[in-house]
């Protein structure tokens, strides 16, 4: 009998019941950032910092005190910009205070404004909340790699202390690593004709921790002239718009994303019959327009002109943090000074940086996402499945059952959540990094490890496992949750590759299987999954249908739901 777990073998739609349709908008980025809050260890466990040794730190700004764990040090709630408070909300990030007293950075910084991850609660975190942390390898000796982690959580969740990149760090000579907070949701992501549009100020605050990476990275022992950009989802799509960013030209050198491509989107009612597509680059203009609705709301509209931000800069940050306003604002628009173009089009037309790039996704990424709906909508049997089917993509449908048959795979839910992980995120990861190999060396994976540890607390549903969901990479990056042996030495390959990548800008590691370079013709993605023979070479576009999905018609500019 194959192993659920594994078993990935192509084997029914009932409207929602129980789940309102506005849950899913909230529940998707708290699943995104439950990928990233389950993956850290509580602040005790990552080690305890010498009394004798507190390591000092000159920056462009003052002097920071960190703390020593052995092999390395970490400085945290370091600030790289002014707080974004009163009169400076919506505003772009200006520079960080200069200070001659030492800053004690033994502990994060506040976390930006958000709603708790699951369920009802009020509004956490503060508006003076753009600091980063460093972890450094201790000794400062030659210059190694720097390497900036944007986080994920939906553009409305999420914040840099829940990572813990001590691996990154200590493998092979390390990395410095910095993990930043941006601004979320309405307060990173509002527009309005009052404000010229929607100028993303969320990635405004990024661009502003990579020159103050740039400034002082020497500082902690890192080399300014080799910066990579990573992150997951959210943090992935923030890759992804730095490389088409004309102002982050110069801030980074490589970049790596993961499960969040510029072209990543998921088919109308893939998850419940209320929601329309999920694309995370929206047009300028609907997010302003979205802005004077939302400012009519809140009592701040109709005023004279210049007058609407003033009124809205004067309310209470809890009567803007909320469910409805931090889904509205929690997309990135494009067709502004700082993304003149949608993503995935400057890649095609080859408007983007030319730094060498990794990219991947994980072999079940819409498992997690799948499974979260299943009660409510759920996938029975095959009338369930070509119902499915059939809201999603309409004509196509027929091409997609061929191509996915409900009896070739253990369950219809298994198979629906096949077919959107491929249409979602694997084949427009590939597609992308086409676009991508046309003008600059493209690393391609696709982590597989079908067994890895389900990290986020949420329960897995009986013959549904989680498989390789999206996040379930991340333990194998950041120090996490215990690993069984084969999947510890996985991690180890991983944080190498990721690392040489960092200093090199290939991957290629002495010793380690090698890593192809993707070319779009040869099998020349990375297969990363535990055991022996389990990180080899492997043809990704045929094995997912690629072919299939690039033949559908891609969503057009604005027509999310």
């Amino acid at each position: 009998m194959p192993d659920p777990r594994t078993d990935r073998r192509p084997r029914s739609g009932r409207p929602a019941r129980g789940l309102p349709g506005a849950l899913l908008p909230a529940l998707l980025p708290a699943l995104l950032l439950l990928c990233a809050a389950g993956s850290t260890p509580p602040p005790a466990a990552r080690g305890t910092a010498g009394v004798a040794e507190r390591p000092v730190v000159r920056t462009a700004e003052g002097p920071v005190r960190g703390r020593s764990h052995g092999a390395y040090d970490t400085f945290e709630g370091i600030p790289y910009a002014a707080p974004p408070t009163g009169p400076l909300r919506w505003r772009p990030p200006r520079g960080a205070l200069r200070r001659t007293a030492v800053l004690d950075g033994g502990a994060p910084g506040a976390r930006c404004p958000q709603l708790p991850a699951i369920g009802p609660g009020a509004a956490s975190g503060s508006e003076d909340c753009l600091y980063l942390n460093v972890t450094a390898p201790a000794g400062r000796g030659a210059a190694r790699p720097v390497m900036v982690w944007f986080h994920g959580g939906g553009f409305r969740l999420g914040a840099a202390d829940l990572y813990a990149p001590e691996p990154l760090a200590v493998r092979d000579g390390g990395a410095v690593v910095v993990t930043v907070n941006y601004r979320l949701g309405i307060l990173g992501f509002f527009g309005h004709p009052e404000l010229g549009g929607a100028p993303d100020f969320g990635l405004a605050d990024q661009q502003a921790a990579l020159r103050w990476v740039r400034a002082n990275a020497a500082a902690f022992g890192g080399d300014p002239g080799r910066v990579t950009v990573f992150g997951e989802s959210a943090g992935g799509l923030s890759v992804c718009a730095h490389l088409a960013a004309p102002g982050s030209a110069g801030l980074f050198h490589r970049a790596i994303v993961q499960s969040g491509s510029c072209s990543t989107t998921m088919p109308p009612y893939s998850l419940l019959p209320t929601v329309g597509t999920y694309e995370p680059f929206v047009p300028g203009e609907r997010v302003a327009a979205a802005g004077v609705t939302a400012a009519d709301g809140l009592g701040c509209g109709g005023r004279p002109a210049g007058r609407v931000l003033d009124c809205l800069r004067a309310l209470d940050v809890r009567r803007l943090v909320t469910a409805p306003l931090m889904e509205r604002f929690s997309g990135v628009a494009y067709g502004n000074a700082l993304l003149p173009v949608e993503p995935r089009r400057a890649l095609e037309t080859g408007r983007f940086h030319r730094v060498p790039v990794v990219q991947g996704s994980t072999l079940d990424e819409m498992r997690l996402f799948v499974s979260a709906t299943l009660a409510a909508y759920p996938v029975d049997g095959e009338r369930d499945y070509g119902a499915r089917l059939r809201a999603s993509f309409g004509a196509s449908a027929p091409a997609v059952e061929a191509a996915y048959p409900e009896a070739a795979f253990p369950t219809a839910a298994i198979a629906w959540a096949t077919a959107l992980s491929d249409a979602s995120f694997t084949c427009p990861t590939l597609r992308d990094s086409r676009a991508l190999a046309r003008h600059v060396p493209v690393y391609g994976y696709l982590f597989s490890d079908s067994g890895a540890p389900n990290f986020t607390g949420l329960p897995e549903r009986a013959g549904f496992p989680l498989g390789a969901a999206h996040g379930f990479e991340l333990p194998y990056l950041f120090r996490t949750v215990p690993l069984t042996p084969s999947q510890a030495a996985l991690a180890e390959r991983m944080t190498g590759y990721w690392t040489r990548f960092a200093g090199t800008g290939s991957p290629d590691s002495p010793g380690a299987p090698a890593w192809p370079r993707f070319d779009g013709r040869t099998p020349s993605v990375l297969r990363l999954a535990p055991g022996p023979g389990g990180i080899r070479p492997v043809d990704a576009a045929a094995a997912h249908h690629c072919a299939l999905w690039d033949g559908l018609p891609a969503p057009e500019p604005g027509a999310g739901g």
